[in-house]
C-alpha cells in the first residue's frame, strides 16, 4: 500500500519554507507527496504575470523536492477570507477524499490572514471522519517571516512538538526555494537562503541535530508507522 502525504500551502512557496526538507525526506522514503497551494496573486491586486510566474517557480521547486502532484486552487491572495468558505473547503475536501493520506502538513495560523483561513479549512478537512480517518498525523509547519511576526502573548505561539532531521535534505530545500526568484530575498531578509539555513540550524540545535525542521502536532495516531524504518522522524 502506498503512503500518501498531503501538504497544504496558503501560497506557493509556503510549503518549501516550512516543510521543504521533510517533503524531500518523504519522497526519498517512497511517499507520494501532493502539494495543494490555495491562493494566487491575482489581478487586480497584482499584475497578471505574477501568478503564472510563481506557479512555474513552484513546479520547479517541487521537482527538486520530489513532489508527485502539484495542485493550485487559484483563490485570490489577501482576499480569500472575504470569499465563500465552500470555495476553499470544497476543493480541499475533494483532494482529501481522493488521496486519503496518512500524513497532512498544514500551515500554522500566524500573522498572515491567508494562513489563518487556510489553517481553518485544513482543520475542517482533516477531521478524523470519512477520508480523514486514514490520517496518522496532522502537524503544523512554521513559515519563515510570517510565523515569527505574531504579537507574543496576544496571538498563538508556535511550539514545536515534532522534529524531523533535515541534515541530509536541507540543501535540496535551499535549492528548491532558490527556484522562487520572485520571492527570494537577499541576506539578511527573512526569506533569504541564509535565514532558511539559520532556522534549520537553530531547530537542529534544540534536539542535538545538525539541521532540522520542526512541527506542532495537531493529532497523531499510529505514530510508530511514521517514525519506523522508512519513515521520516528523528
Amino acid at each position: 500500500m502506498s503512503r500518501r502525504a498531503l501538504v497544504v500551502a496558503p501560497h506557493p512557496d509556503d510549503e518549501v519554507l516550512g516543510a521543504g526538507a521533510t517533503i524531500a525526506r518523504l519522497a526519498d522514503a517512497g511517499w507520494e507527496v501532493t502539494v495543494v497551494a490555495a491562493c494566487a496573486d491575482l489581478p487586480p491586486l497584482y499584475p497578471s504575470e505574477i501568478a503564472p510566474q510563481v506557479e512555474a517557480e513552484a513546479r520547479a521547486a517541487h521537482a527538486v523536492l520530489g513532489v508527485a502532484d502539484s495542485r493550485f486552487l487559484d483563490l485570490p491572495s489577501v482576499e480569500v477570507s472575504r470569499g465563500s468558505v465552500a470555495a476553499l473547503n470544497g476543493p480541499l475536501q475533494r483532494v482529501m477524499d481522493e488521496l486519503e493520506p496518512q500524513l497532512a502538513l498544514i500551515p500554522f495560523p500566524d500573522r498572515h490572514v491567508d494562513h489563518r483561513v487556510v489553517f481553518d479549512a485544513s482543520m475542517v478537512v482533516t477531521r478524523p471522519i470519512g477520508s480523514g480517518a486514514a490520517l496518522q498525523m496532522v502537524a503544523m509547519y512554521e513559515t519563515v517571516s510570517e510565523t515569527f511576526w505574531n504579537a507574543p502573548g496576544a496571538e498563538p505561539a508556535f511550539v514545536p512538538s515534532w522534529t524531523v532531521d533535515a541534515t541530509d535534505t536541507l540543501e535540496r530545500k535551499v535549492e528548491a526555494f532558490g527556484c522562487f526568484a520572485s520571492q527570494l530575498q537577499a541576506d539578511p531578509g527573512a526569506r533569504s537562503l541564509h535565514a532558511l539555513r539559520a532556522l534549520a540550524g537553530f531547530r537542529g540545535s534544540q534536539v542535538g541535530l545538525a539541521h532540522a525542521e520542526s512541527f506542532q502536532i495537531v493529532r497523531a495516531t499510529g505514530l510508530e508507522g511514521l517514525l519506523s524504518r522508512g519513515g521520516i522522524g528523528t
